[in-house]
C-alpha cells in the first residue's frame, strides 16, 4: 500500500494535504466552540476575531517550540524554518501561546464569560479537534509515522522507509476517548453541582498522559524527545493535582458519626451522676 499523497497540484499551485487538514480542523473547532457558547447562554459574535488571533498565535507558538526542539537541524537548514506545510508543529507550543492570547481576547470582548467557565467549555472542543486534527494533519504529512513495525496495521508514510506505527491514528483514538470522558464528566458536574474548572483539569491531565505514552512507546527518537515526555508528565501531574483540589473543596463535609465506642460495638460507658450535697440540718 502506497503512502497517502502529501501534495497535489492545481496547475502551477502546489496544495499540501497537511495544510488543508489543519484548516478543516480549525474550522471545526470554531463552529463547535461557538455552538457550545450559545448553548451555555453566551454570545458568540466576538469569537470570530478572537479565533483569528488564536489560530495565528497557536501556529507561531507551535512552530517556534518545534524549531527550538530541533535547533541543530534548522541551523543547518535555515530555509526550512517557515516551511510549516511540511509538518513540524508542537502541540505544547500551540497551547503555550494560543491559550493566553485566547483568554486575553475573550476577557476584553466577552467580559461576562469567566475564564474558568470558558476553559470548561473549551476543553471538549480541544479534545475533539485534536482527534480530528491527528487524522487530517500528521497522518497526511511527510514522516508522520512512528516506530518501524511488521504488524498488519503498519502503514507507509511519505519520507519514511518501510511500515510504521500509525501514531496519528492512535492519537486520534486517544483524543476521542478523552473527548467522551470530558462530556461525561461535564454532565456529572452539571447534575451534581461540581466545581468549575474540573472538566479542564481532567481533560488536560488525560491528554498529558496520552502524549507521554505516545512519545515513550510509539514514536522514534527523531520525532519524540525527553523534553516532550517531561512536559507531558508535568501536564498530567498538574491536571491531576488541580482536579483533586477542586473535587475535595466541593465535597460536602462529613456528618459527625457515632462515638468511637459505639462505632466499634462496645457498650457506652455512662458518666457517674454528680454526688448529692448533704442535707443541711
Amino acid at each position: 500500500m502506497r503512502p497517502v499523497p502529501v501534495v497535489f497540484h492545481l496547475g502551477p499551485l502546489a496544495v499540501h494535504t497537511y495544510g488543508i487538514g489543519l484548516a478543516i480542523t480549525f474550522w471545526f473547532a470554531y463552529r463547535y466552540f461557538a455552538r457550545r457558547l450559545r448553548r451555555a447562554g453566551y454570545p458568540d459574535g466576538w469569537l470570530a476575531t478572537t479565533f483569528v488571533w488564536v489560530v495565528v498565535s497557536s501556529i507561531l507558538g507551535a512552530r517556534a517550540v518545534h524549531v527550538l526542539a530541533n535547533l541543530s537541524y534548522y541551523e543547518r537548514h535555515p530555509g526550512q524554518v517557515a516551511a510549516i506545510w511540511q509538518g513540524g508543529l508542537s502541540s505544547f507550543g500551540g497551547l503555550l501561546l494560543g491559550v493566553p492570547v485566547g483568554f486575553l481576547s475573550a476577557r476584553r470582548r466577552c467580559p461576562q464569560l469567566r475564564p474558568a467557565l470558558a476553559a470548561d467549555l473549551l476543553a471538549p472542543v480541544l479534545a475533539s479537534a485534536w482527534a480530528l486534527g491527528r487524522l487530517l494533519g500528521p497522518q497526511l504529512m511527510v514522516a508522520g509515522g512512528g516506530k518501524p513495525t511488521h504488524a498488519w496495521y503498519g502503514m507507509y508514510y511519505a519520507g519514511e522507509v518501510g511500515r510504521r506505527l500509525p501514531v496519528p491514528i492512535f492519537q486520534a483514538v486517544e483524543c476521542f476517548v478523552i473527548f467522551l470522558a470530558a462530556l461525561g464528566l461535564e454532565r456529572l458536574v452539571r447534575r451534581r453541582g461540581g466545581p468549575v474548572g474540573l472538566v479542564t483539569a481532567v481533560t488536560g491531565g488525560l491528554w498529558g498522559l496520552s502524549r507521554f505514552v505516545d512519545e515513550r512507546f510509539f514514536l522514534t527518537h527523531d520525532n519524540g524527545t525527553l523534553a516532550v515526555e517531561a512536559a507531558s508528565l508535568a501536564f498530567f501531574a498538574l491536571g491531576a493535582a488541580i482536579g483533586l483540589v477542586l473535587w475535595r473543596r466541593t465535597r460536602p463535609a462529613p456528618s459527625p458519626g457515632p462515638p468511637l465506642a459505639d462505632a466499634l460495638g462496645a457498650p457506652a460507658v455512662e458518666e457517674p451522676a454528680p454526688l448529692a450535697e448533704p442535707a443541711r440540718r
